[in-house]
């Protein structure tokens, strides 16, 4: 069922929970790394991911994709619920947690490591362990806990300082702080790099002491879920080819806005859309 991990090199390496998301439609594929990793293939990259996960339901577009999967009894589960546009979250399964003797020896050379936990399963100290690579972290599942029920809240984040200040670029949603500018603040303070996403308005940059906004175009949006997934995987990709955090920024938050025009994972860019919104940001 799951894709065995070749010993060849990659450029992207994601760690993180695949989920088995419970909707209206019924169980489907999750989290952020199925989101970054099928971005960052459509951007041309080699990728791998690490995770846990229990099989429940089809890997779908990932089964082209090499995986390192760490067996467990159950996928972590989340079942989102929408009222008047805004999402709660129960987590209903937690896989085990990662660490770094789950990443096969090749893939510990990539050039791009992304750490994207969902459900505080991936150990914080991961960011000092790829001195040589561009490591990008999206911490919402730093950012949250759950409680007996299984009701996710956004919680405190011990490790920031520490996490952001190891890190290359950071993207966080304004979500995530429940829109705390105070927390936002001293997350820029820490991070070289930090982008916050804010939805249809776009994106803000923290860099070098400035900060810049960059305004997403107005499409008709069907399914937000991932977006911000693709922004940072997009980022990622285009800051280590071009080293420009600016540029990086605007070509994200382009190939982002596409993406919530489709429901699910249907919302990862085409070569052509890849393409488009290069010509668009050169």
């Amino acid at each position: 069922m799951f894709n065995l991990a070749p010993l060849e090199a990659i450029d992207y390496l994601v760690i993180g929970h695949l989920c088995r998301d419970l909707g209206p439609a019924g169980p489907h594929l999750g989290g952020t790394v199925a989101y970054s990793a099928l971005t960052a293939r459509a951007l041309g990259l080699r990728v791998g991911i690490v995770t846990a996960w229990g099989g429940e339901v089809p890997l779908g577009p990932l089964q082209h994709i090499p995986i390192a999967n760490y067996p467990a009894d159950h996928s972590t589960t989340f079942e989102n619920i929408y009222h008047n546009g805004v999402r709660a979250q129960v987590i209903h399964e937690v896989a085990p947690n990662l660490d770094y003797y789950m990443i096969p020896e090749p893939w510990r050379q990539a050039g791009i490591v992304h750490l994207g936990p969902v459900a505080q399963e991936v150990a914080p100290d991961l960011v000092r362990r790829f001195p040589n690579a561009l490591v990008g972290l999206t911490p919402q599942g730093w950012l949250r806990a759950w409680d007996a029920q299984g009701h996710v809240y956004p919680s405190e984040w011990p490790e920031a300082a520490f996490a952001l200040e190891q890190t290359g670029a950071a993207v966080i949603s304004q979500d995530d702080v429940e829109g705390d500018e105070h927390r936002i603040e001293e997350m820029a303070a820490s991070c070289r790099v930090l982008a916050v996403t804010e939805g249809l308005n776009g994106a803000r940059l923290y860099w070098n002491g400035d900060v810049r906004r960059f305004r997403a175009p107005s499409v008709p949006e069907i399914d937000a879920t991932g977006a911000g997934d693709i922004f940072a995987a997009a980022f990622f990709t285009r800051l280590y080819t071009t080293r420009d955090p600016w540029e990086a920024a605007r070509f994200a938050t382009q190939i982002a806005s596409i993406s919530v025009t489709r429901p699910g994972l249907d919302g990862i860019p085409t070569p052509a859309e890849v393409q488009e919104c290069l010509m668009e940001v050169l």
